[in-house]
């Protein structure tokens, strides 16, 4: 019989694609206050790997990455993806998101992000939340997966990922000291 043991916490970060003259900002500072403190964001990335958001939010697309400083207990993504949603109604206009908000976690041996559509490869969380396993980790590097977005699957991700990993690797040690 296998041992149930909870996983250690999880670092919590969101995706963010929007266009030029969104309200950007005023989404992050939404974002921290309804999630909690942030301890990194990335600086701006061009966002080209598709045309899936043109319609709705135009071209020239940006995405950035933002992390927070609390660890979260893996489950508590769906309520995150339930206020994100949330949150893309806000900065809505004309029944059109300005700013796509995707949150994911960082574990030690993948990044999940949290979805509302499923998939052979999403197992479904509840509350209409399911999880897209979306990189690998494995022999000190991220692995793309057939599935994997192409944006996440990029190098320049990928090692922005490394990086966060590192951090919440230290992060967990100096938490698991306490």
């Amino acid at each position: 019989m296998s041992r149930l043991i909870e996983p250690p916490p999880v670092k919590l970060f969101t995706g963010l694609i929007y266009g030029p003259g969104s309200p950007v900002d005023e989404c992050v500072r939404s974002l921290e206050e309804g999630i909690g403190e942030i301890d990194f964001k990335s600086g701006a990335m061009s966002f080209e790997y598709t045309g899936y958001y043109a319609e709705e939010m135009g071209t020239h697309l940006i995405r950035t990455l933002i992390t927070y400083k609390k660890l979260i207990k893996r489950e508590e993504i769906v309520e995150i993806k339930v206020f994100t949603n949330k949150m893309e109604k806000v900065f809505s206009f004309e029944n059109k998101r300005t700013i796509n908000i995707d949150p994911g976690y960082i574990s030690q041996e993948h990044i999940i992000l949290a979805t509302g559509k499923g998939f052979s490869h999403r197992p479904y969380l509840g509350r209409g939340v399911y999880a897209d396993l979306t990189l690998m980790y494995k022999k000190d590097e991220y692995r793309v997966l057939e599935w994997t977005y192409p944006d996440y699957g990029s190098d320049e991700m990928k090692e922005l990922f490394r990086e966060l990993r590192r951090s919440y690797v230290a992060q967990l040690k100096e938490e698991t000291k306490r």
